[in-house]
């Protein structure tokens, strides 16, 4: 900024010799006429040596802002996304400083996310790794035979880091804006009878009631593949919050802007506190079994759709997660 100041000044002071002179050369014209006209000149010279005062002026006043914001950009570009400015100066430079300050909160906030997801990620692979390793050295070393009960072990780790890294690509993707979406007419209430009907078995298991209901008719024009993931998603997550002898529900309805989606359950709902980030990856309670990504996921195919999902506890006993899809037509 110092050194922005110091061009300004001998800009500012050049502009002043050079009126100088031009005031001195109009006079110097006009001597030999009239004391009248050399008034004049000299009067039209005194107006504009004000004239350049008056920029001068409005150009100190915008060198320091313009300054602050250079120096903020020089430590963006050396990794420092918290720099900010005084919104100073006149309007326009103002207007640079807000943006410029939105801009690094947006730079901050997404260096922060990635930071976070790496964390994440790493410790998610951490206990899996350390499994598949153990049982390894264990069958190699003697202690474990390498029979079906242990390679089954490993097997299934495999399978949870697979279903990991698939849904960090399916996330990746959706908030990258890079995921496309296939729409086409789609029976929404059938969708719903099919996803009950795949996580009938597992729902038993678990002496869980699964039902899906209809009312209207809940047609629209999606991405099947995408809103089923949702659906999975939200009984997958209800499930493994649900007691035995609970109960999980599909709603859907009809809506002045949409179709109206609802899955409810009957466990012992979300925590105040994690209401309003249950969609952000990574946010589980600590007896949840999952990966932590399953709500982010819906929320972002969702979102994809151009429709909007939401969390709410329910009166007595359970969470419900509500979601509105447009018809697309």
């Amino acid at each position: 900024m110092r050194r922005i100041a110091v061009l300004l000044g001998l800009l500012f002071l050049l502009l002043l010799t050079a009126t100088m002179l031009t005031a001195a050369l109009v006079t110097a014209a006009f001597g030999d006429a009239s004391g009248g006209r050399v008034a004049v000149g000299a009067g039209g010279a005194a107006l504009f040596i004000l004239g350049l005062l008056f920029i001068g002026r409005s150009v100190r006043r915008m060198a320091g802002p313009i300054g602050d914001v250079m120096e903020a950009a020089d430590r963006v570009a050396d990794g420092d996304y918290s720099a900010r400015v005084p919104a100073r100066g006149p309007g326009e430079v103002r207007r640079l400083g807000r943006a410029f300050n939105e801009m690094t909160a947006r730079l901050e906030a997404s260096d922060d996310q990635r930071r976070r997801l790496l964390a994440d990620v790493t410790h998610e692979l951490r206990t899996p790794l350390a499994v598949i390793r153990g049982n390894l050295e264990a069958i190699v070393d003697g202690v474990y035979a390498p029979d079906a009960e242990h390679l089954s072990t490993v097997l299934e780790e495999t399978r949870m880091m697979a279903g990991l890294l698939d849904d960090l690509q399916t996330l990746s993707t959706a908030e990258g804006g890079a995921l496309r979406l296939h729409r086409e007419p789609t029976d929404l209430g059938a969708l719903a009878d099919d996803v009950v009907s795949a996580f009938g078995p597992r729902a038993e298991a678990a002496g869980v009631a699964l039902s899906a209901s209809s009312e209207g008719d809940p047609h629209a024009n999606v991405d099947p593949l995408r809103v089923r993931q949702v659906l999975e998603n939200l009984v997958a997550n209800a499930l493994r919050h649900t007691p035995p002898g609970g109960s999980i529900t599909i709603q859907l309805s009809d809506d002045d802007d949409g179709i109206a989606l609802a899955v409810s359950d009957t466990g012992p709902g979300i925590p105040p506190d994690q209401l309003s980030s249950v969609f952000d990856r990574y946010t589980r309670s600590a007896d949840s079994g999952g990966s932590g990504l399953g709500l982010a996921i819906a929320k972002s195919l969702v979102d994809l759709h151009g429709g909007s999902i939401q969390a709410e506890n329910t009166r007595g006993r359970g969470a419900t997660i509500r979601l509105l899809l447009p018809r697309g037509d």
